[in-house]
């Protein structure tokens, strides 16, 4: 029978989502990848439970996590009643919506039928009552974000949800969003972008659009998908992300960028950090932050990862020196193509396939079109 660690809120610093009374582990678990049912459960298990051991109290979740999609749901739910279900009051589970998870035309986007639906599915998953924080995992370009908002607020009215967030919203649909929300007496709690050294586009406007919202922020990929880590050093190895024909990391992605990373794991070994444990804390250096998503493959690599908050200084030197480095050929890190693929009904139909940033700038595009 577990039995969590009697000092498990001894080490870990909490924050507040924004402005509001909620606060989060300054790392958090995501279960992206790892806890599907292709991969060893007891795997998972074991690192839920040293996470909440080390003070994680956040587990993030979404309707199409795996493979195949839902399974880290129902594995997560397995782990619930197996070992934390005591615990479920000091636990802030998360679930999302909004990607393809099934047939038809309801099986993904933003209307509220897909909303609500996938999130009814996702409790019978996870066999719970409520999560904490039910996301919009992604803007709908073609569904009111009216619709999509007042959707959340039902959720959260019908006691299925306690907090409203959102997921990749460009800066000026995440101020229409949150704005929405306010008006239904819902308020946004927190916004899930991808941020990390190399993927810095929520510096271009969305921080600012947060910080004046009182909304959270919980950055998703930190470390770019393995490649702000010591594992890329040396080229590409064999079984690596980037060595796999199916996953997000290609190797086009990784050979750009190794210079970068041989310089920033050297101020990273003076630090007396990994590289992974300094991309982490870098991103915790902003305030706006409230909490690091982190995935694992092990409980060696989870307790790597949360190694890194002994150490959340950087002096004005170390933080020069890495701008220095990051901002060499800015304009060219900031049109790469971006590792994930969010594709609209007309674009896919077309052929033409956009990255996530481009999704992102096009849609901002389109919704100041409408002012």
């Amino acid at each position: 029978m577990y039995i969590a660690d009697e000092n498990r809120y001894a080490q870990m610093p909490y924050y507040k989502c924004g402005k509001w009374g909620l606060k989060l582990p300054a790392i958090s678990l995501g279960l992206w990848h790892n806890f599907g049912g292709v991969d060893v459960f007891e795997n998972g298990r074991a690192m839920c439970r040293r996470a909440f051991d080390l003070g994680i109290t956040h587990f993030d979740l979404a309707n199409n996590y795996g493979p195949p999609p839902g399974s880290a749901e129902e594995n997560f739910g397995k782990i619930m009643q197996l070992d934390l279900a005591p615990y479920r009051d000091e636990l802030i589970i998360s679930t999302k919506a909004g990607y393809l998870m099934w047939p038809g035309p309801y099986g993904e986007w933003g209307s509220r039928k897909n909303l609500l639906s996938s999130l009814n599915q996702s409790l019978k998953r996870m066999k719970l009552d409520y999560v904490d924080i039910f996301y919009s995992h992604r803007p709908d370009p073609n569904t009111p974000l009216e619709e999509t908002m007042m959707a959340l607020d039902q959720a959260i009215r019908q006691g299925k949800a306690l907090y409203a967030g959102i997921s990749n919203y460009p800066a000026p649909m995440a101020a229409e969003a949150s704005k929405i929300l306010k008006e239904l007496g819902t308020p946004c709690l927190i916004h899930q972008p991808k941020y990390s050294m190399f993927e810095r586009w929520v510096e271009g406007g969305l921080l600012d659009v947060l910080e004046k919202e009182g909304i959270g922020c919980i950055p998703f990929s930190p470390l770019a998908q393995g490649l702000l880590t010591d594992k890329y050093l040396n080229g590409i190895p064999e079984g690596s992300r980037a060595a796999k024909s199916w996953g997000f990391l290609k190797p086009e992605q990784v050979e750009p960028a190794l210079e970068k990373v041989k310089m920033l794991n050297k101020i990273a070994l003076k630090r007396g950090q990994t590289l992974a444990q300094m991309a982490l804390v870098w991103l915790l250096k902003d305030s706006r932050v409230t909490s690091v998503l982190i995935g694992a493959s092990s409980v060696k690599q989870l307790e790597d990862n949360v190694a890194a908050l002994n150490n959340l200084t950087f002096t004005t030197s170390e933080l020069n020196q890495i701008e220095l480095i990051l901002s060499e050929n800015k304009s060219q890190e900031h049109h790469r193509e971006s590792v994930e693929k969010v594709v609209t009904r007309n674009e896919r139909s077309s052929g033409n396939i956009p990255s996530r940033s481009d999704f992102i700038k096009n849609l901002a595009k389109r919704f100041d079109s409408r002012e």
